[in-house]
C-alpha cells in the first residue's frame, strides 16, 4: 500500500522562528474562520504566506497520524499566497484572497493527482481544471491539496481508500465518516480554513457531524459538477465544509452558478431570495422518536436522540424555532431505494475505467480481455467491487423491473412527500447520524451496519434538495451533529437558520 508522505509534492517543514503574527499564536492562524481570516488579511494583521504556512505547519506535524490529505501541494499552495498577498497589497482582492482550501481528491485539479482514493487511479494527473476549482482560483483562494476519501466516494468511513483510513482528530481510534472524510478530518485538525467535498448520500454531512464542523449539500444542479469523478450522477453534489454558516454562504456564493458543460446546473440567484422569517417552524419526523431506543430499529442511539431533543428544546425557547411533530413514513424506505439506484449508476459510470487510456495498467496482461478482467481484479476494492456488482444486477435484464423500476417509483413518492411536508414547515430537522464517530474497523465485517450511517442523509439527495450539518452537542469527547432539510433552492434559510443556532452550541 502507497506511504502518504510519497504523494506529497515536497515535505512540508514546520516554519521556524516567530511563534505568533500579529498577536496571534500562529498554530491559530489555521483555526480561524474565513471571514475572521479575511478580516485579519484586510488589517494587515498576517499576510497570506503566514495564513497558508500555519496550515502546511499544522499537517506537517499532524498528518502522518490523521491522514487527511492524499497530495498536499505545499509549493504551489505558498505561490499562490504570494501572489495572494499582492493582490491586497494592490487593493485588488477578491472574494476568497489568500484562504487555505483543501480539496476531495475526486475533483479535478489540473496537474495535480485525482486518486479518488483508488489503486486504478493511483498515478492519475488531472488535465484540466473542475469548474469550481475555476471558481476558486478566480476567486483567490489557496489550493492546499488533495483529502483523502473512500475509493470512489463509496463509503460511510474513509477505509476504503487504497491509500488507507483517515482518523478522526477527536479520536484517532475512531472514524472521521465518508466519503469525504479526509475533507472533515483536516478541517477539524487545523490543516485548512475550508475544505470542498462531494455528497452522493450523506458524504459531506455524516463526516461534518463525526468531526464537529459544517456540512452543507447544495440543491442538486446549484454547483457545477463538471470535473467531478461520477459516482452516481442524478445524486452527486459538490459542497463545502466550514467552521460557520457565514463561511459556507460566503464559499456557496463564489461556487454556485449555472455552467454550460454541466446541463443540470442553474444560475446562482440564491442570494436574492427574500429575507429569513424571524421564527422558522422545524418538523421533527415522529418516525425518530420510535427509533430512539437503545441500538433500536435503525441504530439510533438513545444520547443522540436525547442530545437531538435537548438542543431543538433550546432554540425553541430561544424563541429561533416552533418544532412541529411530522409523519415521515419515507424515512423506512429511503436507504433501500438509495441502495438500489447508487449502485446502478456507480456500476455504469465505473464503465470507463480500462487501464488502457489511464490509470492502472498491468503490463503482464497477455490481451485486452486480460487487461479489463486484471485492471477490476486489482484496481478495485472490495466496497467497489460489491457495489459495482450489485449495480450490475438490478440493471440486468431479468431484474430490472423488480429492482431498479421500483426503485425509481420510490424515489419519486419519497421526493413527493418531502415536498409536500415542506409545505407545511420550513425545515425538517433529524440527527445528522444514528450515532457518533465509531471505532476504526467496527462496522467492516458488516457492510449493512455501515449503510445505516446514511439513513438519514439520504432523502435529502434522492429528493435533490439541500441540507447541512450543523454540530450540536459532544457525547463523551465525540461531536454530534444536527441535519437541516430545507426545500428546493432554500439554501439561504438554511444558512440562516443555522447561523441563528450557532450561539446555542454548547461543546
Amino acid at each position: 500500500m502507497n506511504n502518504f508522505s510519497g504523494l506529497h509534492d515536497s515535505k512540508i517543514p514546520p516554519k521556524s522562528g516567530t511563534t505568533d503574527v500579529g498577536g496571534v499564536v500562529r498554530g491559530a492562524l489555521a483555526l480561524l474562520s474565513c471571514r475572521d481570516a479575511l478580516a485579519g488579511l484586510e488589517r494587515r494583521d498576517f499576510s497570506a504566506v503566514e495564513l497558508t504556512q500555519a496550515c502546511l505547519d499544522n499537517i506537517a506535524a499532524k498528518d502522518g497520524q490523521i491522514k487527511a490529505f492524499i497530495t498536499a501541494t505545499a509549493e504551489s499552495a505558498l505561490a499562490q499566497a504570494r501572489t495572494a498577498d499582492e493582490h491586497w497589497a494592490r487593493g485588488e482582492a477578491r472574494e476568497l484572497e489568500g484562504l487555505p482550501i483543501a480539496i476531495k481528491d475526486n475533483i479535478l485539479q489540473a496537474g495535480v493527482k485525482m486518486t479518488c482514493g483508488s489503486k486504478a487511479l493511483w498515478n492519475y494527473v488531472a488535465p484540466y481544471d473542475a469548474a469550481v476549482i475555476e471558481k476558486l482560483r478566480a476567486a483567490g483562494a489557496v489550493l492546499l491539496g488533495k483529502t483523502n476519501l473512500d475509493e470512489f466516494a463509496m463509503g460511510s468511513s474513509t477505509e476504503t481508500s487504497y491509500f488507507g483510513p483517515t482518523k478522526n482528530p477527536h479520536d484517532t481510534e475512531r472514524v472521521p465518516g465518508g466519503s469525504s472524510g479526509g475533507s472533515a478530518a483536516a478541517l477539524a485538525a487545523g490543516m485548512c480554513l475550508a475544505a470542498l467535498g462531494s455528497d452522493t448520500g450523506g458524504s459531506i454531512r455524516q463526516p461534518a457531524s463525526f468531526c464537529g464542523v459544517l456540512g452543507l449539500k447544495p440543491t442538486y444542479g446549484r454547483v457545477s459538477r463538471y470535473g467531478l469523478s461520477a459516482l452516481a450522477s442524478s445524486l452527486d453534489q459538490i459542497g463545502p465544509l466550514t467552521r460557520t454558516a457565514e463561511d459556507a454562504e460566503l464559499l456557496l456564493g463564489v461556487l454556485a452558478g449555472r455552467d454550460e458543460r454541466d446541463a443540470t446546473s442553474v444560475e446562482a440567484d440564491w442570494l436574492k431570495k427574500p429575507r429569513v422569517k424571524k421564527c422558522l417552524t422545524v418538523g421533527v419526523p415522529e418516525e425518530i422518536t420510535k427509533w430512539g431506543a437503545e441500538r433500536g430499529e435503525q441504530g439510533l442511539d438513545r444520547e443522540v436522540l436525547v442530545n437531538f431533543e435537548k438542543f431543538l428544546a433550546r432554540a425553541e425557547e430561544a424563541g429561533q424555532i416552533k418544532v412541529k411533530s411530522i409523519k415521515l413514513p419515507c424515512l423506512k424506505y429511503a436507504l433501500a431505494c438509495y441502495y438500489v439506484l447508487m449502485p446502478a449508476e456507480a456500476s455504469s459510470n465505473l464503465a470507463r475505467y480500462d487501464g488502457l487510456r489511464y490509470g492502472y495498467h498491468d503490463a503482464s496482461a497477455e490481451d485486452i480481455e486480460s487487461q479489463y478482467l486484471n485492471q477490476r481484479t486489482e484496481g478495485f476494492g472490495l466496497e467497489v467491487k460489491r457495489r459495482i456488482m450489485l449495480g450490475t444486477f438490478v440493471l440486468s435484464a431479468g431484474y430490472y423491473d423488480a429492482y431498479y423500476q421500483q426503485a425509481q417509483n420510490a424515489r419519486r413518492a419519497i421526493t413527493a412527500e418531502l415536498e409536500s411536508v415542506l409545505r407545511e414547515v420550513d425545515l425538517i430537522a433529524t440527527p445528522t447520524t444514528p450515532t457518533a464517530a465509531f471505532k476504526l474497523g467496527e462496522k467492516n465485517a458488516d457492510p449493512l451496519s455501515m449503510y445505516l450511517s446514511d439513513i438519514f442523509t439520504v432523502p435529502a439527495n434522492l429528493a435533490g434538495l439541500p441540507a447541512l450539518s450543523l454540530p450540536i452537542a459532544n457525547l463523551r469527547g465525540l461531536p454530534l451533529g444536527l441535519q437541516l432539510i430545507g426545500p428546493a433552492w432554500s439554501e439561504k434559510m438554511l444558512l440562516t437558520a443555522a447561523g441563528r443556532m450557532e450561539g446555542l452550541i454548547v461543546i
